[in-house]
């Protein structure tokens, strides 16, 4: 097992892998709640011809965060990473369109857990501006 030395590549918590893996890496934890980095390429499917990122990608983005989160926990836990799975959006409040290419922080914070199911809310910033916020709802197997 490599050290858990932040930030850490997501690669590393998370199943998904390129073009389909839209955030980079976790930036910071603190308990249940964490900070995590993307870049959108130009070739993620995602993506139209014009360069946005697709609004429905969005929550992907929320999602593969609390992924990410979710895999350094079980890895602190020295277990393997499980997998999880999108079961319910609550909210998307999209503000702001996502151009390939943009620096993204995504804010991650768990609001509920109880056995295999989880809701956290993310939220998605450009610099200081604030693009977009939603919560979801996990599976975890």
């Amino acid at each position: 097992m490599s050290l858990l030395t932040l930030p850490l590549a997501a690669e590393e918590l998370i199943p998904h892998r390129l073009p389909m893996r839209l955030v980079e890496q976790l930036i910071e934890i603190d308990g249940k709640n964490g900070m995590v980095g993307a870049q959108v390429t130009a070739e993620c499917p995602l993506v139209d011809v014009s360069g946005k990122l697709e609004d429905i990608a969005l929550i992907e983005l929320i999602a593969q965060s609390y992924a990410a989160l979710k895999g350094y926990l079980d890895r602190l836990e020295e277990r393997p990473v499980r997998q999880g799975f999108l079961v319910g959006i609550k909210k998307l409040n999209w503000l702001e369109t996502v151009l390939a290419g943009e620096k993204l922080l995504i804010k991650i914070r768990t609001l509920a857990e109880l056995d295999d199911f989880a809701v956290a809310e993310g939220e998605i910033w450009r610099e200081e501006k604030l693009v977009a916020s939603g919560e979801i709802k996990v599976w975890i197997n």
